[in-house]
């Protein structure tokens, strides 16, 4: 799941060069509903249980919105406007901010060893930003959109983490990126109006259905999974692996080049998430 999410900062970027931000976090929502149907009603046709209940669409439909609609439109929207490195270090800000939600709601409690992980990863991610980037020009608007996409997926992950023993991970992610399609539905046909899809190369397209299949499908099936089995805060604590993948592969995909900063911040960010995981 971490390495299929690290992977999409690449492809992110490439589809936003082609593609308006807003609109491609609409039809990657709406790709995915397309992708993750046929998953859902074979299960029904297995199980013969919807998995739901009329009083529980109000509640899915809200976890899509935030898991999928607000998180994803604030993260392209701002991997648009900032560089990669810039992005981790804000995706990496989603453990703290899952930590003080749920210890705020009693689900969790801040222990020493717990915090000082974090705070030890934080200091490596930080470090990554000493590496330069060919990927684009870093811009506060980038980080700030970016952080509300963290802070929105943080929001997600400590209210889905009250109802994912209620619900199966496919009726959830299935009512995530409906919820979140329909959210984005209205800007997506909005800027469809004026927008020549000819124009968009093949690599795009590409970009857009891995965003929609692989970052989105199957990443957040594994991510439900997840959730059912280990606390919310040692989930999103992998986060902090997103900044160190998606550089070493920005490496040769954006020409970003390694540096001893980058060597020194990944370590720090493996130590960090090992005590995060311990605490």
């Amino acid at each position: 799941m971490t390495f299929l999410w690290s992977v999409n900062y690449i492809f992110a970027k490439i589809a936003v060069r082609e593609i308006p931000a807003v609109l491609a976090a609409g039809i990657r929502t709406l790709v995915a509903v397309v992708l993750i149907l046929p998953v859902y009603l074979w299960q029904y046709r297995k199980t013969g249980n919807l998995g739901w209940t009329r009083a529980d669409v109000p509640l899915l439909l809200r976890l899509g919105a935030l898991g999928v609609a607000l998180n994803q439109a604030f993260f392209v929207a701002g991997i648009s406007q900032t560089s990669v490195a810039h992005a981790g270090i804000m995706i990496s800000l989603t453990p703290i901010l899952v930590l003080l939600i749920a210890a705020s709601v009693g689900q969790e409690s801040i222990g020493a060893i717990k915090l000082m992980g974090m705070l030890l990863a934080l200091g490596g991610v930080l470090m990554l930003q000493m590496a330069p980037s060919k990927a684009g020009s870093a811009r506060l608007m980038g980080d700030f959109l970016v952080f509300l996409g963290a802070l929105a997926f943080a929001i997600f992950t400590v209210s889905g983490k009250r109802v994912v023993d209620k619900f199966d991970k496919i009726t959830m992610t299935t009512f995530a990126y409906a919820g979140g399609s329909l959210m984005l539905l209205p800007t997506t046909l909005w800027y469809s109006k004026s927008f020549s899809y000819a124009n968009v190369s093949w690599q795009a397209w590409a970009s857009v259905l891995y965003m929609s299949l692989f970052s989105s499908v199957l990443a957040y099936l594994i991510y439900y999974y997840a959730l059912s089995k280990i606390p919310a805060t040692r989930v999103s604590a992998f986060s902090y692996l997103q900044p160190l993948i998606a550089t070493a592969v920005a490496i040769p995909a954006l020409g970003e080049r390694p540096t001893t900063s980058l060597a020194f911040g990944g370590s720090l960010v493996l130590l960090g998430v090992f005590l995060a995981e311990r605490g």
